[in-house]
């Protein structure tokens, strides 16, 4: 198993299957365009970014840090957005990896603070997200969770 940056096309198609049947369709979005919006995550100097969880060469989970996520809060920035893993691989240990390495990835980066927002409970607090209150998303639900990670680098958030 491995978390790396995913810097070439291969694992494009797979990355847009998930993401159009995750929200793409739902939120009415081409599967073009969420594949085009995975394009521009492929970099290697800059936001956004994607890592990806790999079982010998196999792409099997994700995650991106982006500099927008929720369209209502702007002013916040960079977010983790897009955690996913495949299906077929839950329930192993593998999600518990993949959330374990942000903090470590968004600090080499040069990430003081990221931020997510999510439905989800309980869950990003055991690997030490700060719940930092509720938010209206505008989205379905339209009330969920905002939280924060400090990496350890720069200035706390305020």
């Amino acid at each position: 198993m491995r978390i790396e940056r995913v810097r070439t096309e291969a694992d494009l198609e797979r990355m847009t299957d998930w993401m159009y049947r995750w929200w793409g369709k739902a939120e009415g979005y081409a599967r073009d365009a969420v594949r085009e919006s995975l394009r521009h995550s492929l970099q290697t100097d800059r936001l956004p970014v994607t890592f990806g969880l790999y079982l010998d060469d196999r792409l099997v989970g994700m995650y991106q840090f982006t500099y927008a996520d929720l369209f209502v809060r702007p002013d916040l920035y960079p977010w983790l957005a897009n955690v996913y893993l495949d299906p077929a691989f839950r329930g192993r240990g593998l999600g518990r990896a993949l959330l374990c390495s942000v903090r470590e990835n968004a600090a080499a980066l040069g990430i003081p603070t990221l931020y997510l927002f999510t439905e989800t409970n309980g869950l990003y607090e055991r690997f030490g997200w700060e719940f930092a209150g509720e938010i209206e998303t505008y989205l379905t639900p339209h009330r969920q969770r905002l939280y924060r990670l400090s990496t350890g680098i720069g200035s706390p958030p305020a």
